[in-house]
């Protein structure tokens, strides 16, 4: 058992250093702009190759690092947070098959090979949400994975039309758009619906949220920050190749996703739920981002977002660890008193979810939004934007105050005494949600992008933002606020998760189920299930009698239906 608490230490150790390496060739990389692609041939049958290719820019190589970055942060956190948990090394195995999934992802321009860390990753995830083996964690675990198995489906039917551009790797694909050869638009409208599963875009919004059944550093690591982010990267790299009604359909499901998700958490009182709603947002915004074209911007909100995000989650789970497992923000309370540095932590990375001046998500969301509005769009998507980002501020505001009230609500004692490992690793992710959109920017962007807009519409952001403050205090205080049945389907993600979950929605889905109950489990399952199963076992048993007039026939009777499946089997 010792050695095994110590594994978390030592593969956190490990991907630190792993990150350091990649952020380091990462900078170099984006300095000289090189790319290097390393190709490793695995057999040679006659004039066909088999390999795995590799490619390392810095897109790749940052991205890598971050990951890494935060996969040792969880780690040492875990070492903690999982110490009276029986299968704890389990677990650990469990993140490092999705670690290594989500680089052969990021570092792989074969769609071959993205399939395999793709159904890893879908894998992976199964498995951690799973972890606590009841029926909640069974139900979130199922959505999860038929849900992300849609995103399989997609880039399979993608690989099975690369095949006619005699390569595996998409930046064959990309040439042929370049150059105005044939290409297809199916292909790339499969690979937007790949990413939109993976990125839990409308209508597949749902599988998010019930997610956060896993353990919170599943929640940290996973959902927060890297898996769901899987989705935006691979649309960042066929993003130069979007035709006009593909830029338009995905800002139109981005927009309605962030709406959505920020209604519904500022409406929610679960406290992990809250903050998965929030990466929802998060990640509509960075589709909106790059259905305008704004790639590398929205490359830079990826990376910052998972800093703060991850550093969020963790200070949530900290505080559920510490409270019994509560998740109901109503009963908390004075949570300053009894944890002052955990909170400095978790207020930090609020406000810059927030996009506070000179936080690491300020640097990005402000951005991102000053350059929208110097594109030409219409008053729906102004409307989504920055409607979300009020809702935004409002929820992140309303979570503070129930967190930062002056009494404690339900608990009068914490359960759990002070870990310092647990807090060391939410610090070191504090440094980076400080610092980290800073340091970022005048990486990926050393030049100053000029940004043309007026006074007027400059100042919108600070008054969204105060607006949002001020909205949310009233309707804390405001104990008679209802919607009745609308604050019901706006707090249930507009009905999502019973269309996910419920079969009798849909006509087609009635139609599947009456098949599968009454045709395959039902008609077909009587005739050849078990008429057939008692012919043949007659027919052994006959077989080993003499043979008489009655068994011959019951033998005529076998091979002249063997022979008539067989002259069918050659007919089709």
């Amino acid at each position: 058992m010792y050695l095994k608490l110590n594994s978390f230490f030592v593969y956190g150790l490990m991907f630190f250093c792993m990150s350091l390496i990649f952020l380091f060739f990462g900078v170099l990389a984006y300095a000289y702009m090189y790319t290097y692609f390393l190709e490793w041939i695995l057999m040679s049958i006659n004039s066909y190759r088999i390999g795995i290719v590799f490619l390392f820019d810095y897109y790749s190589l940052f991205f890598m690092g971050v990951v890494c970055l935060i996969s040792g942060s969880i780690c040492l956190y875990s070492s903690s947070y999982m110490m009276n948990e029986s299968r704890k090394f389990y677990f650990l195995l469990v993140i490092i098959v999705f670690v290594l999934s989500m680089l052969m992802v990021i570092c792989s321009p074969n769609l071959i090979s993205i399939i395999l860390g793709w159904d890893g990753l879908g894998l992976s995830s199964y498995l951690l949400v799973i972890y606590y083996q009841n029926n909640k964690s069974y139900n979130a675990g199922m959505l999860t994975i038929l849900t992300n198995r849609l995103g399989d489906v997609m880039i399979l039917i993608s690989i099975g039309w690369m095949f006619s551009y005699s390569s595996m790797n998409y930046f064959i694909y990309l040439y042929y758009y370049m150059a105005n050869y044939d290409y297809n638009n199916f292909m790339l409208m499969m690979i937007i619906l790949a990413g939109m599963t993976k990125s839990a875009q409308i209508p597949f919004s749902a599988w998010l949220p019930a997610a956060m059944a896993a353990p919170t550093p599943v929640s940290s690591l996973v959902h927060s920050s890297t898996l769901v982010t899987a989705g935006v990267y691979l649309l960042i790299r066929f993003s130069g190749i979007f035709e006009v009604w593909f830029s338009e359909f995905l800002l139109f499901i981005s927009g309605c996703t962030m709406l959505m998700s920020g209604v519904g958490a500022f409406l929610e009182y679960d406290f992990k739920k809250i903050i998965a709603l929030s990466t929802l947002s998060q990640l509509g915004l960075m589709m909106g981002a790059l259905s305008l074209g704004l790639v590398n911007y929205c490359f830079f909100h990826l990376l910052s977002h998972a800093l703060f995000k991850a550093l969020l989650f963790m200070c949530a789970g900290y505080m559920i660890h510490c409270m019994g497992g509560s998740q109901d923000i109503r009963m908390y309370g004075g949570m300053f008193h009894n944890f002052p540095l955990i909170m400095i932590s978790f207020n930090v990375s609020n406000l810059s979810l927030c996009g506070f001046p000179f936080l690491t998500g300020f640097y990005s969301k402000d951005l991102i939004l000053e350059l929208l509005m110097m594109k030409e769009m219409n008053v729906l998507s102004m409307f989504f934007f920055f409607f979300s980002t009020l809702f935004t501020v409002m929820y992140s505001l309303r979570l503070m105050m129930f967190l930062l009230g002056s009494e404690n609500n339900f608990f009068s004692y914490n359960f759990v005494a002070f870990d310092k490992l647990m807090a060391a690793s939410i610090h070191l992710l504090l440094i980076g949600s400080i610092f980290g959109g800073s340091i970022l920017m005048w990486l990926l962007f050393p030049f100053v992008h000029p940004v043309i807009i007026p006074l007027s519409m400059k100042l919108i952001l600070s008054m969204n933002l105060l607006l949002g403050m001020f909205l949310s205090i009233l309707f804390f205080f405001m104990k008679s606020f209802n919607l009745g049945m609308m604050s019901y389907f706006l707090s249930l993600m507009w009905n999502l998760p019973k269309i996910s979950t419920d079969m009798l929605i849909f006509p087609s889905m009635f139609v599947m189920k009456f098949y599968l109950k009454y045709v395959d489990q039902g008609l077909i399952e009587y005739l050849i299930g078990k008429k057939m199963g008692d012919f043949l076992m007659n027919m052994s048993h006959s077989m080993s009698m003499e043979l008489t007039g009655k068994n011959f026939k019951v033998y005529l009777f076998f091979f002249i239906y063997l022979y008539l499946m067989v002259m069918m089997l050659m007919i089709m």
